[in-house]
């Protein structure tokens, strides 16, 4: 696999880039092409010993750098030779089967559906992000990249979802649910409460809608919210998960005798690390785009881009995009269904 990584993105610039991708060509069999001011690029790896570029590396110049804090749409049209523009680019064209950023996760949105394009039917693309729970990883989508959902995007969503968790966790069948304020049908917004009974319609292993306090249990392989729920959920995630751990250190650090027990505990303390960080896959693709993406963490690590890479090139190989197409294409009668029953009368707004 060719994955593009676009350098420049992230808050601390071109270094854990270079390093993640210098961990890839190590231990990947991928062919990693930096994306970026090629000037610098070639300085940073001089920094680290390298004048000459390994066999499995390669750089593709791009003079301008897309604003973490810009305004997406903007940035993307006022800037078509960014990083960002650029890796996207290679995707479509074909001389590179995946892109990675760690930069402007809306502008990369934007970049993705302006250079890669949408897959046929798919109303809306969302950010698919995993999260560890008690069992396997649960997925939730969209992660903040849609705000105000209607029914029959929350239904490609759940479709697109588990066409991911089948082929990233090798899962059959995997079990999807809908968040809301109560496993009852009847609770939840209008969204909510349209999408239920369609989604029972479409062939998914659908349990029902699923409760914020179900999502570490790792009740539901898939979860589909709005972006907005969704964002908030995920943020609201990765917080109690640094302060649980902040609290217990904080604890342990009170007496002598817990810094025993927690010595003897070590090994644990690290192997649940490993398991709540999100740093194991580094990075969240965009689904519903005709081609391979992913938006990593502003504050990547090079451990992060690493992984983000790995997925990308494991996500490439998987056929994922190929088989999102074609479930699309099976299911079109019924989300023109959807979009026909939904669509307001002739006068309504």
């Amino acid at each position: 696999m060719r994955i593009a990584l676009d350098v420049n993105g992230g808050d601390f610039g071109l270094k854990p880039n270079i390093d993640g991708a210098l961990q890839a060509v190590k231990n990947l069999p991928h062919e990693i092409i930096l994306v970026g001011r090629e000037a610098e690029i070639k300085e940073e790896l001089r920094a680290r010993g390298i004048s000459e570029l390994p066999s499995k590396l390669s750089i593709v110049n791009a003079r301008q750098i897309i604003d973490m804090a810009g305004e997406p749409v903007e940035e993307c049209k006022n800037k078509p030779d960014s990083s960002m523009m650029v890796a996207a680019g290679l995707v479509h064209d074909g001389k590179a089967d995946a892109c990675v950023s760690a930069g402007n996760s809306g502008a990369m949105m934007v970049s993705a559906l302006m250079k890669i394009k949408r897959i046929k039917g798919v109303a809306r693309p969302a950010i698919a992000a995993l999260l560890p729970t008690y069992s396997t990883p649960s997925l939730l989508l969209d992660a903040g990249a849609n705000m105000d959902c209607k029914p029959l995007h929350l239904l490609q969503f759940a479709v697109m979802g588990a066409e991911y968790v089948e082929c990233l966790l090798k899962i059959e069948n995997p079990t999807v649910g809908i968040l809301s304020i109560g496993e009852e049908e009847s609770k939840g917004d209008a969204a909510v409460k349209d999408t239920v009974p369609r989604i029972k319609k479409i062939g998914l292993n659908f349990v029902g809608p699923v409760e914020g306090r179900d999502i570490p249990t790792g009740k539901t392989n898939v979860i589909v919210a709005d972006g907005f729920t969704g964002n908030v959920a995920l943020k609201l995630y990765e917080g109690t998960a640094k302060i649980i751990f902040q609290m217990l250190k904080d604890q342990i650090m009170r007496k002598f005798t817990y810094k025993i027990g927690a010595l003897l505990m070590r090994n644990i303390f690290k192997e649940l690390k490993v398991k709540m960080s999100a740093d194991i896959y580094g990075g969240a693709p965009l689904l519903g785009i005709d081609g391979i993406a992913l938006v990593c963490h502003g504050k990547s690590s090079p451990g992060a881009i690493y992984n983000a890479l790995r997925v990308g090139a494991d996500l490439a190989a998987s056929g994922m995009v190929e088989k999102v197409r074609a479930r699309m294409e099976r299911l079109k009668p019924e989300f023109d269904a959807v979009k026909n029953e939904l669509k307001p009368a002739a006068g309504e707004k």
